[in-house]
């Protein structure tokens, strides 16, 4: 008989659910396709996809795409988004030679960049509406917005097959709110259908993008409440073994504001950052009750514990599932200003995206940031940024 090569399991398939979590924050998101491209190249093999805003829309082309065509599929949708409604884009190479000059060109271009998102919009993504919705006395809640999304409903039908999304393949999910009640959603690939119109609920930021109807229902982006969908995968049942690269566009972290222009920056950070530190903490002492729930459960006989109401209870709150959260923040860089989240500029689109591949290439050149948590909560997070601070703080110790 012939000799099979046998091969060690990589670090990560020993986790039931391997997902990647994306948070909102415009044309921040090429970060995002970045870090999921290094994913990729590592082979690391998605089980779960969770997306809030334009994390949703990277969601929707990542999932509606097969394996090989993803990453190819996510430049050919950050290209289109990233040039002007109508007319031609800047030279590219003129561009690009602009933008190696130094900050202060930098913050040009993204200012003007910025300015044409403002006035003319982003090919295949939104336009102004006109007449402008300001001005008329009573719309079509679908109306009520600065822009007209409609261009985005066909780049996403153009890129993504639906039925590939909704085939069951990966388990895909999107937040949004609902107008009408202010509660908010999620739309799961395994509960309901998911089409262009769920994706762009996730996106439809007021009072720029109106509301996106489904259903008879009116939603909104799903960032009014919470711009992370972390807890959406960590509180699944039944609870099993799960590493999330949580990926986040918005530091809760950052220095003290010293001018008014600083102050709008810093409150974009504080606001959209959805408190993922505090949310993770939250999850980390709630894996540690599940844990020690188990322990105690399992040191009352088992016919015991099956004809006892209360043992019975806590046996539905109990888990010895154990997860592992991955962070990969975004972080600001020095020229960058408050209108950063709608500065669709090529040039800036790929430092972005290069920057989410550099980050989690460094991720992962920690072996140790995979492995299965082993402490007393079944719950470990990682931040190579983080971890690169301490380790500095660490070594100007004497």
């Amino acid at each position: 008989m012939p000799k099979t090569e046998s091969r060690t399991p990589a670090a990560h398939e020993a986790y039931d659910v391997r997902a990647l979590v994306l948070q909102g924050g415009g044309a921040l998101g090429a970060y995002q396709a970045g870090v999921y491209q290094g994913l990729n190249e590592a082979g690391i093999r998605l089980t779960e996809l969770a997306g809030i805003s334009i994390g949703a829309l990277n969601v929707a082309i990542i999932a509606g795409n097969p394996l090989e065509k993803r990453v190819g599929r996510l430049q050919e949708f950050w290209d289109t988004i990233c040039q002007p409604y109508v007319g031609l884009g800047a030279n590219a190479l003129m561009e690009h030679s602009l933008f190696q000059v130094n900050d202060l060109a930098r913050q040009f271009l993204g200012a003007l960049h910025a300015g044409s998102a403002l006035m003319v919009g982003q090919k295949g993504f939104f336009h102004p509406r006109f007449p402008p919705a300001a001005l008329v006395a009573s719309l079509d809640p679908g109306c009520v917005g600065h822009y007209d999304t409609r261009p985005l409903k066909d780049t996403l039908e153009s890129l993504c097959d639906f039925d590939r999304i909704n085939d069951g393949g990966l388990h895909v999910s999107v937040g949004a709110v609902n107008v009408r009640t202010g509660n908010f959603t999620y739309f799961d690939n395994r509960k309901i259908r998911l089409r262009a119109e769920h994706f762009m609920a996730s996106g439809a930021l007021p009072p720029a993008f109106p509301a996106i109807e489904i259903d008879g229902e009116y939603y909104w982006d799903g960032g009014l409440v919470s711009n992370t969908p972390l807890t959406k995968v960590l509180q699944q049942r039944p609870e099993r073994d799960t590493l999330v690269f949580q990926v986040d566009l918005w530091s809760a972290r950052g220095p003290v504001p010293r001018s008014m222009n600083e102050v709008g920056d810093r409150v974009q950070d504080i606001r959209y950052s959805s408190r993922t530190r505090m949310m993770t903490e939250e999850m980390r002492a709630h894996r540690k009750m599940q844990r020690l729930l188990r322990e105690v459960l399992d040191r009352v006989p088992e016919d015991q514990r099956n004809q006892d109401p209360a043992c019975r209870q806590a046996a539905e709150l109990a888990s010895g599932a154990r997860s592992n959260i991955i962070h990969l923040i975004y972080r600001d860089k020095p020229y960058e200003q408050h209108f950063r989240d709608f500065q669709f500029g090529p040039a800036t689109m790929r430092e972005h995206w290069a920057t989410g591949l550099q980050d989690i290439h460094n991720t992962l050149a920690h072996p140790r940031y995979l492995a299965m948590p082993d402490n007393s909560a079944g719950f470990v997070t990682h931040d190579v940024h983080r971890d690169e601070i301490e380790e500095s703080m660490g070594s100007a110790k004497p």
